[in-house]
């Protein structure tokens, strides 16, 4: 029987960020082996009191937080990386850390600053959602409204609209999986994902458990965004039933329909991440399947990072001595 942690997490380069309440750590391999890990106190970019408890809401500032700690937790990890070690030596590092077991564990400086600063943060946060927004929403919208030259009907255009989403979707999932680089980080993904349902699952964190449990898990971003595809589609086909005329309402009320849709969105991967139920399970397989493609099996030196980061902010014997006391 699996038991909801709430602890969630993020790859980044060459490492894995976990996040659990008001705290996350990042958890990086420097190229001599170490592990630096650094914890910091998590902090809602939207300041609203109270807002984690009301639906839809806490959806929106989920989403909004995500994306401001992804970036930053990346941006941290790429001051470690090195671009110019090629993926073979990388493995062949990673196969003598496992075998030397002599790899240390270093807390990083709370006071160390990040080299960007908070305008070129914003920036790069602003810009990654941008891109976010005119991949998987404008586009396919400019593309399908060709369709009314034609002739064609607003419920065709709609429909039209959420298949070149879908498409675009899973064309932009299959073409970053076959990236060498990107497959170190689904690797790390992968690493993350076994981390929490080993513990989910009741058994004590460690190697030879985690390489054991498996790398899909029903709460992972990927299958939040397959939700959003999904809830856009059905969002933006009402829309289009309600005969709207003027290409600019068209526009301006699917922009105003993207916090809604990521909150509809987040609310559901909620209660798949909680739930046993049998409608919900088949619900969360898809993304279960599309997590195929955006993670990987990871070795036992990227799961020592991964530990490293669930060690660093979640009390997780504790967690079974609550919830597996057997």
């Amino acid at each position: 029987m699996q038991k909801p942690s709430n602890i969630g997490g993020q790859a980044v380069l060459e490492g894995i960020m976990m996040r659990f309440k008001d705290d996350y750590a990042i958890a990086v391999r420097k190229s001599d082996g170490d592990i630096v890990v650094k914890k910091e106190k998590y902090r809602n970019t939207i300041p609203i009191r109270g807002i984690e408890k009301i639906p839809i809401l806490r959806g929106v500032s989920a989403f909004i937080d995500s994306l401001v700690v992804g970036v930053s937790c990346l941006m941290y990890s790429s001051e470690f990386y090195d671009e110019e070690t090629p993926d073979s030596e990388r493995k062949e590092k990673d196969e003598q850390w496992e075998r030397s077991g002599e790899a240390k564990i270093i807390a990083e400086d709370p006071d160390r600053k990040s080299s960007l600063g908070k305008g070129e943060m914003a920036l790069t946060v602003f810009l990654a959602a941008g891109l976010t927004i005119g991949l998987f929403i404008l586009l396919p919208y400019f593309l399908a409204s060709i369709l009314r030259r034609f002739g064609a009907s607003e419920v065709a255009v709609s429909l039209t609209e959420a298949l070149l989403r879908f498409v675009i979707f899973f064309g932009y999932m299959i073409m970053i999986s076959k990236m060498k680089d990107i497959q170190r980080v689904f690797m790390y993904h992968g690493a993350e994902h076994k981390c929490i349902n080993c513990l989910e699952h009741g058994l004590e964190l460690n190697v030879e458990n985690v390489m054991v449990s498996s790398r899909q898990h029903k709460r992972c971003g990927t299958s939040f965004m397959l939700f959003v595809v999904v809830v856009s589609a059905v969002f933006f086909l009402i829309i289009g039933l309600l005969g709207i005329t003027s290409p600019l309402l068209r526009f301006g009320l699917r922009l105003l329909f993207i916090p809604v849709i990521a909150g509809v969105s987040y609310e559901i991967i909620r209660l798949a991440g909680s739930s046993e139920n049998p409608c919900v399970l088949i619900l969360s397989k898809p993304g279960l399947m599309l997590q195929k493609l955006v993670t990987r099996e990871p070795d036992e030196a990227q799961v020592e990072v991964a530990i490293a980061a669930v060690d660093a902010v979640f009390d997780w014997r504790g967690y079974l001595a609550e919830n597996f006391p057997s």
